[in-house]
């Protein structure tokens, strides 16, 4: 853990659920740490105690680390309370994982920090109802019903427009998240499902799939990119690559980012980053899910190399302490490069060699690359993220010339696997 020289009068940023074992919220943290201290703040974690234990390079990163349950309702929020009863100091509340959102929005409203309302951001963590108050509004949605059960799911599915996707109400990763052509699907898509707490079930929107990536500045929100997407095919949704910024023509773009503009004020969000997904439609842009953090997959790096001295981290926090933009952001937050990153997605079966990983990470435009597998492990076909096998992440000058070489270099790996039994 660093020297906490840094005075006790300095602000103090305290990141809500700030420690995961997984390397990319490892990296998130430590970086939005090191971005926090170069501004003058102090840092404080908070997480759960196994996930402290799973990310020491976390802990070392931050002044000072405290273990509170963010998923326990309440709890984080009244762990600040006592403590600001007792001298510590607060100044900036951030989370940047999904599940830590409610907590960082209790935490800052009780505390009276600069934030989002705690309301709007259940609601945008409650996936009907986000989709409800996106429909009261004016946007497109497509329709969806909150189901008990399979028999209100096949109410549903006889009173609209199929097919349909069968997904958690609040899960992440594409966890639990397939497609239903008809009744006869749902048993094997609720089987998916990570529980048995009620489930949505909604119409498939047809159409390409984007992302708009961005951060509120001074209240207003400010689109740095659209990322586009693609996915392993249906029924399962795992994103297997993104390329930003996405190289859509300017009238697209500019209806994109007003459609998403719109979205955000109607949900009541001012600040923080955003992330939300949408569909190009022959009817025009439909609203996705939307999410008060950055997106996931390395999207965070992405940013951070297309819009070059960007600290992505350090600008919301400047943001959130209304200090505008800081003294440490880019005169322009446009993107002049382009960044893609490409997942291994190999044959399932138990792997008997893997040929061309380390050629591949040595490629001077490789950004970063991390392979999940070795050597005698069992792939698993993909139906959630946690099953993809690795990934590249390369910089290039433009949108095509990414996605074109993160293919060749996640191509460039060979993998060679036996079927396991049944």
């Amino acid at each position: 853990m660093p020297d906490p020289g840094t005075s006790h009068t300095s602000p103090t940023l305290l990141l809500v659920g700030g420690a995961r074992g997984a390397s990319l919220g490892v990296d998130m943290v430590v970086r939005a740490l090191a971005q926090a201290r170069a501004r003058g703040l102090r840092t404080h974690v908070t997480s759960r105690a196994d996930a402290l234990a799973a990310a020491p390079e976390a802990v070392e990163a931050a002044d000072a680390v405290s273990v509170v349950d963010h998923g326990a309702p309440g709890e984080t929020a009244a762990w600040a309370v006592r403590e600001t009863a007792q001298g510590a100091r607060f100044d900036v509340v951030l989370a940047l994982q999904e599940m830590a959102q409610v907590a960082a929005a209790e935490t800052a409203e009780a505390l009276g920090l600069f934030g989002n309302p705690a309301a709007a951001v259940r609601r945008i963590r409650t996936k009907d109802a986000c989709r409800r108050a996106l429909a009261e509004a004016g946007f497109a949605q497509p329709k969806v019903r909150l189901c008990e059960d399979a028999a209100a799911a096949r109410e549903f599915l006889a009173r609209s427009r199929g097919p349909w996707i069968v997904k958690p109400r609040d899960a992440m990763g594409s966890l639990g998240v397939s497609l239903v052509t008809g009744p006869a699907k749902l048993p094997a898509a609720m089987e998916l499902l990570p529980d048995n707490r009620p489930f949505l079930v909604e119409e498939f929107v047809d159409g390409p799939e984007f992302s708009v990536e961005g951060m509120f500045l001074g209240g207003a929100p400010k689109v740095l990119a659209i990322t586009a997407k693609e996915k392993v095919p249906p029924p399962y949704f795992v994103e297997v690559g993104h390329v930003l910024p996405a190289g859509l023509p300017e009238r697209v773009r500019a209806e994109v980012e007003r459609q998403v503009r719109g979205a955000l004020r109607a949900l009541d969000l001012r600040a923080g980053a955003f992330h939300v997904e949408c569909w190009l439609t022959a009817d025009g842009v439909v609203i996705g899910e939307v999410h008060g953090r950055c997106g996931g997959d390395w999207i965070h790096r992405m940013l951070e190399y297309v819009v070059p001295g960007l600290d992505l981290f350090g600008v919301l926090c400047d943001d959130l302490l209304r200090r505008g933009r800081g003294a440490g952001a880019p005169a322009t937050l446009e993107p002049v490069r382009a960044a893609a990153v490409r997942y291994l997605v190999p044959p399932p079966g138990r792997v008997v060699s893997i040929d061309g990983w380390e050629r591949v990470r040595a490629q001077p435009d490789v950004l970063h690359a991390e392979l999940t597998v070795a050597e005698g492990d069992v792939i698993r076909p993909v139906q959630r993220s946690g099953d993809r096998a690795g990934f590249v992440l390369v910089g290039a000058p433009n949108a095509s010339r990414a996605r074109e070489r993160a293919r060749e270099l996640a191509d460039a790996v060979r993998f060679t696997t036996l079927p396991e039994p049944p």
